[in-house]
């Protein structure tokens, strides 16, 4: 597929218009302290993956509304991490995946971090599965979950999505063998974008690596990608006609190149030219306009699987330069 965005250049310097709601902040520290409330009230028990490298526990933890979240916790084996603090990585699923089998999603346990790989409330029925359920209900929407109960900022799917993302963060903080001042997030997406939300909602993140990341720049991605998921708006719009004031106001809350700017932790994004998933554009939106030091990998040749195996390569380097310390 053709390039069809902006030229590099001009997409180094794009900065859309996209005006914070007026209580932005206001809403979601109230969101997180209402979610602060209810105990994290975390499990976790040892599951047998298969694996001689790796230790696996499958984790449950309180997420938005009390309900529960599934996750992964992969460790290093025993023998070879040794009795120091790991430092950790929150890793966050892409759009309809889930956390997967026991032993999927192990890359940062083998290169000696404590990975914590998160499902998606509602999703993991697409590339891999998931085991969390959402028992929220939504009003008339689009098969998916981009319009879930779009017509309100505290109805939004996402409101509980990021919730769940943050507790998460504190799941990990929290593990005894984890050092809690050395922990990262990161994913591919949709993944990334929940990323870029957690890094400007929560305290403690360290770094952040959003690949590709989703959920960025509505306006424009509504109107430029060519297909789903960003479809899934444009398709409700195209039915209620009366609603596009409204959605592009909870949007907003939910954007992560409106969010990013509160971030302040280091950032290595990256961003695929040729996708055709999320436009180079709103990626670049993001990143711009995100607050704290950063950097961008750009694959001219690629959609949205963006860099894959070099992205990872990269990553790692990048990684253990920030997270400094025993145990990288």
């Amino acid at each position: 597929m053709p390039q069809t965005d902006l030229p590099l250049e001009d997409l180094r310097r794009y900065q859309p218009d996209l005006p914070a709601p007026d209580d932005l902040w206001d809403f979601w520290d109230a969101t997180l302290a209402e979610a602060a409330e209810r105990p994290l009230d975390v499990s976790c028990t040892p599951v047998d993956n298969g694996l001689v490298t790796v230790e696996t526990q499958d984790v449950s933890f309180a997420g938005s509304g009390g309900d529960p979240v599934r996750a992964w916790l992969h460790l290093p084996a025993r023998a070879v991490r040794g009795d120091g603090a790991l430092p950790g990585v929150v890793q966050f699923q892409g759009y309809n995946g889930g956390r997967g089998l026991p032993h999927e999603h192990v890359f940062w346990a083998s290169a000696g971090f404590a990975q914590l790989v998160v499902d998606t409330r509602g999703q993991g029925s697409g590339w891999t599965v998931g085991d969390t359920g959402d028992p929220v209900g939504s009003a008339a929407a689009q098969p998916g979950f981009l319009t879930r109960g779009v017509l309100s900022p505290r109805d939004y799917y996402y409101r509980r999505v990021y919730t769940d993302a943050t507790r998460a963060l504190e799941v990990l903080r929290d593990h005894p063998g984890v050092d809690g001042d050395r922990v990262a997030v990161t994913g591919i997406s949709q993944g990334g974008g929940i990323a870029l939300a957690v890094s400007a909602l929560a305290r403690g993140v360290r770094a952040i690596m959003p690949d590709v990341p989703f959920l960025c720049d509505f306006p424009r991605a509504t109107r430029t990608a060519p297909g789903d998921p960003y479809g899934e708006v444009v398709r409700y719009l195209g039915a209620h006609r009366d609603h596009v004031d409204r959605v592009f106001r909870t949007l907003a809350y939910f954007d992560g190149a409106v969010l990013g700017r509160r971030s302040s932790a280091p950032a290595l994004f990256s961003v695929a030219l040729m996708d055709e998933i999320c436009p180079p554009s709103t990626v670049f939106a993001a990143y711009n306009a995100y607050g704290g030091p950063k950097e961008i990998e750009v694959y001219p040749f690629n959609d949205h699987e963006g860099g894959q195996a070099h992205q990872q390569r990269v990553q790692l380097a990048w990684l253990r330069g920030r997270l400094e310390g025993r145990g990288v």
